[in-house]
C-alpha cells in the first residue's frame, strides 16, 4: 500500500477575524476548526501528519499535541513556502501527500479518501479537489485540456472573460506525489503582486513537464468552505450544526425544531430521546435513551441516564442518573452526582453534591457540598449552609430523612437515618437517626400587642 502523509496548513493568524485568537482555533460547534480537520485526516490511515504553524502559535501546538508533528513557518510567505517548511520531515519520503488547510472544518473524511483514491488510481503527480460554484467569483478556475486532465489553474483576477465563465473552482486541497511536490516547490517563485510563493504554481510546473495532473470534483461546495472572517465562521457553524443534527436524527433522536437546537460535535445521544427547541448540549455530554431535554436547557459535559427529563434547566460537568426529573429552572453545578429517580424541581441549585436514589428537592432549595442519601425529602427553602467566609464544609443527610421547609443545615453537620427536621429549624449540631429535631424559638403570642402599640403612638 502507498504510504500516505498529510500537511496541515495552520500558520496564518487570520487578520480578518479581528481576534486575539489564532484563526484555526476559533470553535465550530464547540471544537476548534483545526481539530475538525485533524479528526477527518486521522481516519485516512496516514503514516505521518505534519502541521505548519506560525511564530507564536503555542496555543495551536497545545491543542494538537500528540496528534501531529509540527514545523514552524517563521515568515508568512505563501502556501508554497509553508509546505516547503515540511521538507526536513517529509522530503525524503516516497508516497502520497495530502495538503489541506486548517480553516476548512467542514471537510469530511470520505471526501478526502475519495480524493486520495482518485489520485492513486490515476497514478497522477497532482490531484486537485474541485467543486462546481454557481458564482465562482474570486476562486481559481480549473482549466482542463481535451483529455479532461488539468492544464492549469487560473486565478480570477488573471482569467479571461471566457475562463471566468468556468464554474469548476479550486478548493485549495491537493494530493501530490511527494517527491514531485518537493522538487517542484524549489522552482516556485514569488514573482507576483503579493510577493509570495503559491502552492498552485506547482501545478503549472508539473504540467509543463508533461506530468499527469487530474481533478476530483466533490458534489458539495459548502464542504470546502474556508473560514476567513466571522461571517464565514457563522456560516460554517450553521452548516456543521445541520450536519450534526441530521446525524442524530438519522440515528433515532427526535428534534422538534432542528434549526433551534444546538448540539456540539462530540455529544452522544441515545435513540428515542426528544430534544426540544432552544436546547444546547455541549462538550463530551452523553444523553441516554428515551430522555426529554428542553426546551431551553443548557447541558455541558454531563452524563445523563435513560428516561431522564431536563426542562428549562442548566447542568454542568455532572452525572445524572436514569428516570430523573430536573427543572424547570434548576441548576446542576459541576461535580454533582444525581442518582436514579431523583427529583430536582424548580429553582433548586445543586453544587458539588451527591443526591441518592429517589430523593426529592422539589423547589427553592440550595444543596451545596452535601451527601444526600436515598429516599430523602428536602422541603422548600432548605439551605445547606456550607461556607463560613473562608472554608467550605460538608453536610451529610442519611437515608430516609425528612427536612421541613425553610430549614438551614449549618455544616459541618450530619443528619441521621430517618430523622425529621422541623420546618423553620436552623440545625447546628448532629441529629441522631429516628429523631425529631426542632431548632427554633418557641412561638409566643402577645395578646392585644398591636392595640397597645398604636396607643403609645
Amino acid at each position: 500500500m502507498t504510504n500516505r502523509f498529510a500537511v496541515l496548513l495552520a500558520a496564518g493568524r487570520g487578520t480578518r477575524m479581528k481576534s486575539k485568537l489564532y484563526k484555526v482555533l476559533h470553535p465550530v460547534c464547540g471544537k476548534p476548526m483545526v481539530m475538525h480537520v485533524v479528526d477527518a485526516i486521522s481516519q485516512l490511515n496516514m503514516k505521518k501528519t505534519v502541521t505548519v504553524v506560525g511564530h507564536g502559535a503555542e496555543d495551536v501546538r497545545a491543542q494538537l499535541e500528540g496528534r501531529t508533528d509540527f514545523v514552524l513557518q517563521q515568515e508568512q510567505l505563501g502556501t508554497g513556502h509553508a509546505v516547503l517548511q515540511t521538507e526536513p520531515v517529509l522530503g525524503k519520503e516516497n508516497g502520497v501527500t495530502l495538503v489541506v488547510c486548517g480553516d476548512t472544518p467542514l471537510l469530511q473524511a470520505q471526501t478526502l479518501e475519495a480524493l486520495l483514491q482518485e489520485h492513486e488510481s490515476r497514478q497522477a503527480k497532482v490531484t486537485i479537489l474541485t467543486a462546481q460554484a454557481s458564482d465562482p467569483t474570486g476562486y481559481g478556475r480549473i482549466i482542463r485540456n481535451e483529455s479532461g486532465l488539468v492544464d492549469k489553474i487560473v486565478e480570477h483576477k488573471d482569467a479571461t472573460a471566457e475562463e471566468r465563465n468556468i464554474k469548476e473552482i479550486n478548493t485549495g486541497v491537493y494530493c501530490f506525489d511527494n517527491q514531485a511536490l518537493f522538487k517542484a516547490l524549489k522552482q516556485v517563485t514569488n514573482d507576483n503582486a503579493q510577493g509570495e510563493y503559491y502552492l498552485p504554481d506547482v501545478v503549472g510546473i508539473l504540467t509543463a513537464r508533461g506530468e499527469t495532473v487530474v481533478a476530483y470534483q466533490t458534489e458539495s461546495l459548502e464542504e470546502t468552505l474556508g473560514v476567513n472572517d466571522r461571517v464565514q465562521l457563522a456560516e460554517a457553524e450553521k452548516m456543521m450544526r445541520k450536519r450534526i443534527n441530521e446525524r442524530h436524527m438519522t440515528n433515532g433522536v427526535t428534534m422538534m425544531d432542528p434549526e433551534q437546537t444546538y448540539i456540539e460535535a462530540d455529544v452522544v445521544i441515545g435513540r428515542d430521546t426528544i430534544i426540544y427547541p432552544g436546547t444546547k448540549i455541549s462538550g463530551k455530554s452523553v444523553i441516554g435513551e428515551d430522555c426529554k431535554i428542553g426546551p431551553q436547557s443548557d447541558i455541558t459535559d454531563c452524563k445523563i441516564g435513560d428516561g431522564t427529563v431536563v426542562r428549562q434547566s442548566v447542568a454542568e460537568q455532572s452525572e445524572i442518573g436514569a428516570h430523573v426529573q430536573i427543572g424547570p429552572y434548576a441548576h446542576i453545578r459541576p461535580e454533582s452526582a444525581i442518582f436514579d429517580e431523583v427529583k430536582i424541581g424548580n429553582f433548586v441549585e445543586v453544587k458539588k453534591s451527591m443526591v441518592g436514589k429517589g430523593s426529592k428537592a422539589s423547589h427553592l432549595t440550595y444543596i451545596g457540598d452535601a451527601e444526600v442519601g436515598s429516599g430523602v425529602n428536602i422541603g422548600c427553602g432548605t439551605i445547606t449552609v456550607n461556607y463560613d467566609g473562608k472554608n467550605k464544609y460538608l453536610t451529610k443527610i442519611a437515608d430516609g430523612v425528612f427536612v421541613g421547609c425553610n430549614s438551614n443545615l449549618v455544616a459541618p453537620v450530619t443528619i441521621g437515618k430517618n430523622a425529621y427536621i422541623a420546618a423553620g429549624s436552623t440545625i447546628t449540631e448532629d441529629v441522631p437517626g429516628e429523631a425529631l429535631s426542632i431548632a427554633r424559638a418557641r412561638q409566643v403570642n402577645k395578646e392585644n400587642y398591636v392595640h397597645k402599640l398604636k396607643h403609645k403612638q
